[in-house]
């Protein structure tokens, strides 16, 4: 005679270590939570947050959701910080989620003066005659100084800032900047401030920029950066499941990467581990860099326009389609992309053809 053995209580199969705990959860268990998650509408993992730029979201799905980490690469001067701000701008002025952009480049000031240009702009693309360009900022404000002869004066009496600041002000308590630093910015100090936020805000989502990843202090440092940066890509995309949260990171090219007609994802600087950990793995390329030639040979006008242009190629994208390639106009002068974009017509070169 044989008896059924009553199954394990989830409590019963545990193991707790100094470092953490395990406790397996049979399919059951997640669908009796799941069902308690969709009954009390607790289904914010569910719903992507858009970054607010349109061709990109639908190739990726409507948007970024909880745990999933957005890699943007791109050799210096394409845009990988004007697009991360402008990203975090526009998941902040969503309202559905704070953002934290944590930069080790930059500080908050200089940040804030990117958006008030980038404001400017966005509010009447595609024309920008009445924007601000980022480094008229500075002397705008410097100006509304100097017109009360150094005495107390009002930022949002000058009439060319106002209209940028009234749209941040919409936004600005959704949007946190914070300048990284080398001793306290660590992968557990960004782990901390993300479980800091749900103890202050509840169930407020949070969505996190890091710019950029190979910045990202370890302590000791490792004896190689390919070891460091396993370790920094690794650390996020544990932050982004555990915590729940929606990350994108900046990262660096290598100098094959550099030098080469195209950069691709395995041009990244570091560790393979890059390619294994990220969801998805946006590259910037100029479009005059990569557009083939016999676009524009016999139509120098055609060569020229192409400079405005950054093509964004989605190389890894788990949740969908990849080997999509995105255009999308730059206004570098004021901080931002046009975010309306459109799906690259012309042909491009392929240079993984010749390096795979």
């Amino acid at each position: 005679m044989t008896t059924e053995r009553e199954p394990t209580p989830q409590s019963a199969w545990r193991l707790d270590g100094a470092n953490g705990s395990m406790a397996p959860r049979s399919a059951i268990e997640l669908l009796v939570d799941l069902n308690d998650k969709v009954a009390t509408g607790r289904v914010s993992e569910y719903q992507p947050l858009p970054l607010g730029f349109t061709p990109l979201d639908k190739t990726i799905g409507n948007g970024l959701r909880p745990g999933e980490l957005l890699l943007i690469g791109g050799a210096q001067g394409t845009g990988k910080t004007t697009m991360a701000l402008q990203m975090a701008r526009n998941v902040a002025s969503g309202g559905q989620a704070n953002v934290l952009y944590l930069c080790y480049e930059h500080d908050e000031q200089y940040l804030l003066n990117r958006l008030i240009a980038a404001e400017s702009a966005l509010a009447h693309l595609p024309q920008t005659t009445s924007a601000v360009k980022v480094q008229d900022v500075r002397r705008e404000i410097l100006g509304s100084w100097m017109t009360e002869g150094g005495g107390v004066s009002q930022l949002a009496a000058n009439p060319r800032l106002r209209p940028s600041l009234d749209r941040i002000a919409r936004y600005g308590q959704n949007l946190f900047l914070l300048r990284g630093t080398q001793t306290v910015s660590t992968i557990e100090g960004i782990r901390s401030l993300v479980r800091q936020h749900r103890e202050l805000s509840g169930d407020r989502r949070l969505f996190v920029v890091v710019d950029y990843l190979q910045k990202v202090p370890v302590i000791p440092e490792p004896l190689t950066e390919s070891e460091k940066v396993t370790f920094v890509v690794n650390g996020l995309k544990d932050v982004a499941l555990s915590e729940g949260v929606p990350m994108v990171a900046i990262v660096a090219a290598d100098k094959e990467g550099l030098k080469a007609s195209r950069l691709r994802n395995h041009h990244l600087r570091g560790s393979s581990a890059i390619n294994y950990e990220a969801d998805i793995i946006l590259i910037l390329n100029e479009k005059y860099n990569i557009v083939a030639k016999v676009n524009i040979e016999f139509n120098p006008y055609q060569a020229q326009r192409f400079r405005d242009w950054v093509v964004v190629s989605v190389e890894k994208n788990r949740g969908g389609m990849d080997a999509v390639d995105i255009e999308f106009e730059k206004h570098f002068e004021f901080a931002c992309f046009d975010p309306s974009g459109r799906t690259v017509q012309e042909k491009l070169i392929e240079e993984r053809l010749y390096n795979e």
